[in-house]
C-alpha cells in the first residue's frame, strides 16, 4: 500500500531558497557516494536531502518523495519518525566495521594516542543507541 505524501512545508523567502537548494543536491550527493562506501552513510544524507529540498528544489522534493527505494524511508520518518529494521542492521554493521577500521588504524599509525580511535568508536556507539530506541515503521496490512 501506498503512503500518501505528507503535506510540504511551506517554502521560505526567495533569497534563501538557494542555500536549501544547494544543501539539499549536496547531501544528495554525499548519499550517493555513500552508496558505494561503507564508511559514509547514505540514509541520513538521504533525509537531509528531502528536508532542503522541501524548502528549495519542489521538483526534487518530490522525486524523493517518489522514489522507489527512498521514498518510503524517508515518508516512515516524516510521519513516523521511524526507520525500518533492515536499515538499524546495515547501519550497526557498517559503524561495526568502520569502528574495527578506525581503531586498527589508529593502533597502527598514532601508536599510543588511544583515545584518537576512542572518539568516532563513541560518537558511533552513541548513534547506534539511539538508532535502535527509534520505531519501526508499522507493518501495512
Amino acid at each position: 500500500m501506498h503512503t500518501p505524501i505528507p503535506p510540504q512545508v511551506s517554502p521560505p523567502p526567495t533569497r534563501f531558497r538557494w542555500a536549501w537548494w544547494l544543501l539539499a543536491w549536496s547531501s544528495l550527493l554525499l548519499g550517493v557516494i555513500g552508496l558505494f562506501l561503507p564508511v559514509m552513510p547514505t540514509t541520513v544524507f538521504i533525509l537531509i536531502a528531502a528536508f532542503a529540498a522541501s524548502r528549495g528544489s519542489e521538483k526534487l522534493h518530490r522525486a524523493l518523495m517518489e522514489h522507489r527505494h527512498f521514498g518510503p524511508v524517508i515518508r516512515d520518518w516524516q510521519t513516523h519518525g521511524a526507520v525500518p529494521r533492515r536499515a538499524k542492521w546495515l547501519a550497526s554493521w557498517t559503524m561495526l566495521a568502520s569502528a574495527v577500521f578506525t581503531v586498527g588504524v589508529m593502533l597502527a599509525f598514532a601508536g599510543h594516542h588511544w583515545w584518537m580511535s576512542a572518539i568516532p568508536v563513541l560518537c558511533m556507539s552513541a548513534v547506534v543507541i539511539w538508532l535502535w530506541q527509534r520505531p519501526e515503521p508499522p507493518q501495512d496490512g
